[in-house]
């Protein structure tokens, strides 16, 4: 991973890219709103590029963000040599940059470019830097189905419901629970997993490490699994954006709580 030139910071076991300049300071309110840094926000580009910024951290509604889903199509593509940038534009706002770190140079790493007019979903991290919003983004995956783009959008506005101090907090509780409960292992079938996906997946989550599962470790637990099936449901889960590399890329931990 490019990370010579980030800086890594660690939150609860999570870890994140910042480039330099960049900050991520607990914000002074405390740990009510701190509490939901660590899960995926569903959001449009228009939210993000709005979000209000408070020594280095950056809020919607009040709440402190960091991993955010965003849907949209992909306007303009500009490949480097170790990442490609991705115009994001959902039509809610000026199109957003998204980056994704890749090695280009690599053999056949230019045909996982996504090209330009191409619907995806990307799960990451919002940053800002000198006044420039953008994502760092640790999962790109094409749509499949145009219906997750009106999913996408219902999500968004529950969301914004959710964090709306105006709402009954019984109702917001009861909306956060259903929300949540898709870090339950006990819930991990209501992605689709497959039995062996959602056998790697709780493992993966239950890790306490800050530098996640490792590759050898699932293969040590899941002995009746071949090290191709494991390696089958981790790039599943990649893709999804249900996990995400650490250190390494035999280093996993799950994007949810």
């Amino acid at each position: 991973m490019p990370g010579s030139q980030a800086v890594q910071q660690e939150i609860s076991g999570y870890r994140y890219s910042l480039s330099p300049g960049e900050s991520s300071r607990p914000p002074s309110e405390g740990k009510s709103k701190r509490s939901q840094v660590l899960c995926v926000l569903p959001c449009t580009v228009s939210q993000l590029l709005s979000a209000t910024e408070q020594q280095g951290s950056l809020f919607i509604q009040g709440t402190e963000i960091n991993q955010v889903g965003v849907v949209g199509i992909i306007r303009r593509t500009k490949p480097a040599v170790a990442y490609v940038v991705y115009s994001l534009d959902d039509m809610t706002g000026p199109p957003l940059d998204v980056k994704q770190w890749m090695d280009l140079e690599a053999a056949n790493m230019n045909d996982r470019v996504i090209p330009p007019g191409t619907y995806i979903k990307v799960v990451g991290s919002l940053h800002s830097f000198q006044n420039h919003r953008s994502m760092v983004a640790f999962s790109v995956r094409r749509l499949e189905d145009y219906n997750e783009i009106t999913s996408h959008m219902m999500e968004v506005v529950q969301a914004h419901l959710l964090n709306d101090s105006s709402s009954c907090s019984a109702m917001k509780n009861k909306a956060m629970t259903t929300i949540m409960s898709l870090s339950s292992s006990n819930e991990s079938t209501s992605y689709g997993f497959t039995a062996n996906q959602s056998q790697v997946f709780n493992l993966i989550k239950s890790c306490p490490l800050a530098e996640g599962m490792a590759v050898q470790s699932l293969m040590t637990s899941l002995k009746y699994l071949s090290p191709y099936d494991i390696r089958t449901c981790l790039k599943f889960l990649m893709n999804e954006g249900h996990i995400f590399s650490t250190v390494d890329d035999k280093h996993f931990k799950s994007t949810y709580l």
